[in-house]
């Protein structure tokens, strides 16, 4: 009887359950239990007002991103539904749980940037903040799943489920965690 009113994301995941462990990027990812991820831009023009938002919300709007997605939120919303489906079959674990795992796993620590020094540039390996850190690992894993269902013929459920295991891994045949490795690659040698 008490599991009848709890909050169940897609009324099949249990949101409360799911672990953060990078201390950094705990603050910013929200894991507010909700039915239906769909604010509807409450939070848009404010001050860190996308870390507001759940997590599962903002994986969907950066789905939404690409040509054959832009502004079609419901069928981004029911690709990444189907998608934690295949996931939750798969792992036998909470989605939400694979998906916090694979944002950690291709979050970068640190990134290259350009300072000027006269006339000449130099490049600068610098620290990411925790907020731009998840915005990284959002787009790549978006950008990965979509790019691997247009090069075939596999759903794109099918290939967002794929890309967040592999996140969750941390194997570098997902394509965000291939991109994290470059990032910080780079910014290694430019110590």
């Amino acid at each position: 009887m008490e599991n009848s009113n709890k909050v169940l994301l897609f009324g099949k995941y249990d949101m409360s359950e799911v672990v953060v462990t990078d201390g950094g990027l705990a603050k910013y990812i929200d894991l507010t239990p909700t039915n239906v991820p769909h604010t509807g831009g409450k939070h848009a023009n404010r001050w860190f007002g996308k870390s507001k938002l759940s997590i599962v919300e903002r994986l969907i709007n950066n789905v939404m991103r690409t040509e054959d997605y832009t502004g079609k939120k419901l069928k981004s919303y029911k690709a990444v539904s189907d998608a934690f489906d295949l996931v939750a079959e798969r792992t036998k674990k909470n989605p939400v749980q694979i998906l916090v795992e694979g944002l950690e796993n291709a979050a970068p620590r640190e990134e290259v940037t350009r300072l000027q020094f006269g006339g000449i540039s130099v490049p600068k390996a610098v620290d990411v903040s925790p907020q731009r850190r998840l915005d990284i690992a959002l787009r790549n894993i978006s950008r990965g799943a979509v790019a691997a269902s247009s090069k075939s013929k596999k759903a794109i459920s099918v290939c967002i489920a794929d890309e967040l295991v592999l996140a969750a891994k941390g194997d570098m045949t997902s394509f965000a965690v291939t991109k994290k490795e470059e990032i910080e690659r780079v910014a290694q040698s430019a110590r």
